[in-house]
């Protein structure tokens, strides 16, 4: 049961006042109690919840979680969260900013390769249809060595057709296409193994419609979620001291 309005204790908290102040509502509060995501409120010999300010910052800190990871995932690390050392919890949350690092990098990658592809594009436009260049050829054309595409060749970065007897290599258009992404990236300062993953990102995205919208798209959703990890900061950080300060209570000697 929640503790009636005339019941309140000073220093406690309703479920209606958690509710408030972490804007969720009284079930919600009362559902993530009991998933663990708050410690269990407080008793009265007649049942009622009694809530401290703690709850309020570690629904709090979970809100700004769900947020950023998901709410599954939220849930598994403020479980992971209480149960670890000060410095095991802040790896742990520093790791869920690096993931976030990570997936805003390839999204900006991705939509440097796809300028790369409008700007090639103007330029394939004035090439016949069918046209194919030797590799000495398209070479001379991106200014580049032809040691330098066999590279991207086994690098699995631009694949030429072999069509004469010789087996010598043919770039049909889409070859080219290929190797002048690659040739502007590498330009721009991209290592290999960022140039593999921008390709491989763009084909990922083929049939998605509009390639730039979905980018645009993914990048403001990093943002978001990095905003509400930062927002969640100061709330975590109470959730894992409280936690480490009971933890060290509990072990000293003559304690329990």
């Amino acid at each position: 049961m929640d503790e009636p309005v005339s019941g309140a204790r000073r220093g406690t908290l309703r479920t209606s006042d958690v509710a408030r102040e972490s804007g969720y509502s009284v079930q919600q509060v009362r559902d993530l109690e009991r998933l663990g995501v708050i410690p269990p409120a407080a008793r009265s010999g007649n049942g009622y919840r009694s809530y401290a300010s703690l709850h309020v910052q570690a629904l709090r800190a979970y809100r700004g979680l769900a947020g950023a990871v998901g709410p599954v995932v939220a849930r598994q690390l403020l479980a992971e969260l209480r149960a670890q050392s000060i410095a095991e919890a802040a790896s742990v949350i520093n790791e869920v900013h690096v993931r976030l690092a990570r997936e805003r990098e390839e999204a900006l990658r991705a939509q440097q390769a796809l300028r790369a592809i409008q700007a090639e594009g103007n330029t394939a436009e004035s090439e016949q249809d069918g046209d194919a260049m030797t590799i000495t050829e398209l070479s001379r054309a991106l200014g580049v060595r032809p040691s330098t595409l066999r590279f991207w060749e086994q690098e699995g970065l631009v694949t030429p057709e072999r069509v004469t007897s010789l087996r010598a290599r043919r770039y049909g258009l889409s070859a080219v296409r290929a190797a002048r992404i690659v040739t502007a990236l590498r330009s721009a300062g991209y290592g290999v193994p960022a140039v593999r993953e921008i390709m491989g990102s763009l084909h990922r995205l083929d049939g998605q419609g509009d390639a730039r919208h979905v980018l645009r798209e993914r990048l403001d959703q990093i943002a978001v979620r990095t905003v509400e990890l930062l927002r969640a900061g100061a709330d975590l950080a109470t959730v894992v001291l409280t936690a480490q300060e009971r933890a060290t209570v509990s072990s000293r000697p003559g304690d329990g």
